[in-house]
């Protein structure tokens, strides 16, 4: 590129200054800069048909997640001589009028490997072809290269977390000094007939604002990300001895985590950055906990479903799916419903599931318990349904990251051992009281001093636990024994499968409701 052309820094994530090598490399001998962020309908667009308020794709809180942190890049970008351009319309065809329109020598943005956006790349990139424009889309969303690690592989990805491991080895940037800041950026240059605008508030997405026990507590934005990750790693010694399993999952005024899940899936915190700052206290510490339980796992586990869902056609779905064992799930609306609702009758699940609705944020053990119990544990639902439902509610949800734990929590990929269940009862129990978590067994003159009758002000379990997990371990053992009979080439076979389980299970189903009629009355 001719030096003193223009750039344009295209945001999608990456939504930060700091270790933003994409932001760098376009401020680089440019006359003119041009950062733009393009309000896509396809995530931003109100969807009044969905079974909350939000777009197709994504819950409000998530939106409202968004637009806090395009306020605050916009912030951070005048502090530096520069500005936020926000555009509307389809990112793919506003792209290529501003690349006409502002003759862009240079095209910068993140690498995505997100199915969406490597078709809108595609798509961008195929005009470009043969403009004589230079495009440089830098990997950093991420500590690896997904493609590089599958090479390594053979040209499959690795499908457990140690051969993960084994690959990787260290990241090659690892020992290298991050820019973590930027003391100025070029000017934008004119940017003639296009409707630039500020970042829209809900209100002018056509929202109404939500009210103020319905909005998480997570504000958007780099500069909220750095003071969390700020806070999180001040107690070296918290974060040299970080192991997941452990921490209190029912911690609700102050999260048993870092909750740095949303800020790194919109990436207002550089992974990289999170990686050195880890490193660096674990340098520190004489002993401290390792991948997979560490903090530093963690990270870890995040590029591994990376990679997995880059390199595996059909990730999001059991159909076509080749690393996916096919079981014959229920598709039952009315189940779906008792569950993303609040009203399964299991004071547990029914928490965990309104706090996911107010705060689009869970800790990852009760996120683990409720999708068990929607599908292997005890509802047997096809867990694409739940995952459709953290698709919109969560502010954290990552692409990869929400199919890749899905997969694993119904046992259909990465995870096999079916027969370990949460139970919606015991799981739930760090600080035991009696009647709770099984608020069913209650005597019903303590129902009526605690104004609360099973069935009239609170629901009856939609299932027995016993019952139903049995039915499901049942299920799945024959749905497994089936795919290693076919190695995996499942379909008309699967139905038969189904309606023999749909035949047992009305059984099974009648003994169920005739036990919990037995422990109501």
């Amino acid at each position: 590129m001719a030096s003193g052309a223009n750039s344009l820094m295209w945001f999608r994530k990456g939504l930060r200054l700091h270790d933003n090598p994409a932001l760098e490399y376009a401020a680089k001998g440019s006359k003119f800069l041009y950062p733009v962020f393009v309000i896509d309908p396809h995530y931003m667009e109100p969807d009044p048909t969905a079974f909350s308020l939000g777009s197709s794709k994504a819950g409000l809180n998530r939106i409202q997640f968004l637009l806090e942190s395009l306020v605050d890049l916009d912030l951070s970008l005048k502090k530096v001589g520069s500005r936020l351009l926000v555009l509307k319309g389809d990112p793919g065809e506003v792209l290529i009028r501003c690349l006409k329109e502002w003759s862009i020598g240079k095209l910068c943005f993140e690498y995505d490997t997100e199915p969406y956006y490597q078709a809108l790349d595609e798509k961008v990139k195929g005009y470009v072809s043969g403009t004589g424009v230079e495009i440089f889309s830098p990997v950093s969303h991420t500590l690896y290269n997904p493609a590089d690690i599958i090479r390594k592989n053979g040209g499959s990805p690795p499908l457990s977390y140690q051969s993960f491991l084994k690959l990787a080895g260290q990241p090659s940037w690892a020992t290298t000094p991050l820019l973590t800041t930027i003391s100025s950026l070029p000017p934008i240059g004119n940017t003639g007939s296009f409707a630039v605008s500020e970042v829209p508030t809900v209100r002018e997405l056509g929202y109404e604002d939500l009210a103020e026990d319905e909005r998480t507590p997570f504000k958007g934005g780099e500069s909220e990300a750095l003071k969390r990750l700020r806070e999180s790693i001040a107690n070296k010694e918290w974060v040299a001895n970080f192991e997941k399993p452990k921490g209190d999952p029912s911690a609700f005024l102050k999260p048993a985590t870092t909750v740095l899940s949303p800020y790194l899936k919109f990436g207002c915190l550089s992974s990289r950055y999170f990686y050195q700052c880890i490193q660096d206290i674990l340098k520190w510490s004489k002993k401290h906990t390792s991948p997979p339980v560490s903090l530093l796992g963690q990270l870890l586990w995040r590029d591994f479903f990376y990679t997995a869902a880059f390199g595996t056609p059909n990730f999001d779905q059991m159909k076509g799916n080749r690393i996916c064992k096919q079981i014959p799930w229920k598709n039952d609306d009315e189940l779906l419903a008792a569950w993303r609702d609040s009203r399964t009758g299991f004071p547990w699940i029914d928490a965990t599931m309104v706090q996911l609705r107010k705060w689009g944020w869970i800790h990852h053990l009760a996120r683990h318990s409720v999708a068990c119990f929607l599908t292997r544990g005890d509802l047997f639902v096809h867990w694409e349904r739940g995952r459709h439902v953290f698709e919109r509610l969560l502010i954290d949800s990552d692409w990869a990251i929400n199919n890749g734990n899905w997969l694993w929590l119904s046992c259909s990929s990465f995870f096999y051992q079916y027969n370990r269940i949460y139970s919606p009862i015991s799981f739930g129990k760090n600080m035991p009281k009696e009647y709770i978590y099984e608020p069913w067994t209650a005597p019903i003159s303590v129902q009526r001093k605690a104004k609360c009758i099973i069935g009239v002000d609170y629901p009856k379990p939609v299932v027995s636990h016993d019952s139903a997990s049995k039915e499901c371990k049942m299920r799945l053992g024959e749905a497994y024994a089936l795919n290693k009979k076919l190695n995996g080439l499942v379909s008309e076979d699967l139905n038969e499968l189904r309606r023999k389980t749909d035949n047992e299970s009305t059984t099974l189903d009648s003994v169920s409701r005739k036990k919990k009629q037995k422990l109501i009355d």
